[in-house]
């Protein structure tokens, strides 16, 4: 994929405000050498902190190195995908990068579900998902969980991982980018996990999804670009990056009458404490 940075330059960010995106795949953006270029025009646009996702051994090391070269900025999430279902997979490897960067690694994923694409890969999928769900539990390493017309399965599978779950009760993981319905975020908030909300939140066909945005706790609640995918109105159709997840607090600020500053506040909070991320120092 040859990536194609808009013409855009992010937004100032208003006193007071800055950011965490939860979720990035920087994959794309390092086989086209974009990241450092990524990685300035976030932090121009206010976003202090980024969640470099993993899901297969290359993304896997990938979003390591990022982590590695970008101390106190970029922070790895590592593990296998569901398009990894059937495959053998080493959980030794996953777990030596914890070993290895036990402050960069902060998390395990992204994994979990998906039968709208791949419904055919169903058990298959769920034999990976425990396996992960397993390995966060006994390395007390939150989630970063997928899941799309799955619901039930998600909620057996996350119900088990929670008995087995030693670390904060209150930050076992996160359900990212979610686009299912009230219900299924009340059940993942009864479990104890956070929700997080991506570019689809401005679609103007997710009225839905606002709703349930707006009735949500802002302390479980975090943001993220999905990048590069899934780039937020106006952006919809271009290349997603990082710089842009002040356009889905936005949104979320408008839907729900808070001060953008306020989604700032609590969403930041809320990432750092899942994550464990080390705060920076103000510049």
């Amino acid at each position: 994929m040859n990536i194609h940075l808009a013409d855009v330059i992010p937004d100032n960010p208003l006193p007071g405000e800055c950011w965490v995106d939860s979720h990035v795949h920087f994959d794309d953006f390092d086989r086209d050498d974009k990241c450092e270029e990524i990685i300035r025009r976030a932090e121009h646009a206010g976003v202090e902190q980024l969640v470099a996702i993993g899901g297969s051994d290359e993304a896997n090391e990938r979003a390591v190195r990022m982590a590695t070269s970008h101390p106190d900025r970029v922070f790895a999430v590592v593990g296998y995908d569901r398009d990894h279902a059937g495959r053998s997979v080493d959980v030794s490897a996953v777990r030596q990068w914890m070993i290895s960067n036990p402050q960069q690694v902060v998390g395990v994923g992204e994994c979990g579900l998906d039968y709208h694409y791949h419904p055919e890969t169903a058990p298959a999928q769920r034999t990976l998902f425990e396996i992960m769900l397993t390995l966060a539990a006994e390395t007390t390493k939150p989630m970063v969980i997928h899941s799309r017309d799955a619901d039930d399965d998600t909620i057996a599978l996350v119900r088990d991982f929670i008995r087995a779950w030693k670390g904060d009760p209150a930050y076992p993981g996160v359900l990212h980018c979610f686009t299912g319905n009230y219900e299924f975020s009340r059940k993942l908030l009864d479990l104890g996990l956070l929700i997080s909300f991506s570019g689809i939140l401005t679609f103007r066909n997710a009225e839905a999804l606002r709703d349930v945005a707006r009735k949500l706790p802002l302390d479980r609640i975090l943001i993220e670009t999905d990048a590069p995918y899934l780039a937020p109105v106006p952006h919809r159709g271009k290349t997603n990056e990082p710089a842009w997840v002040p356009k889905v607090a936005e949104t979320l600020a408008s839907i729900r009458s808070d001060a953008l500053q306020t989604i700032s506040r609590q969403t930041s909070a809320n990432a750092r404490r899942l994550f464990a991320l080390s705060k920076r120092n103000a510049t």
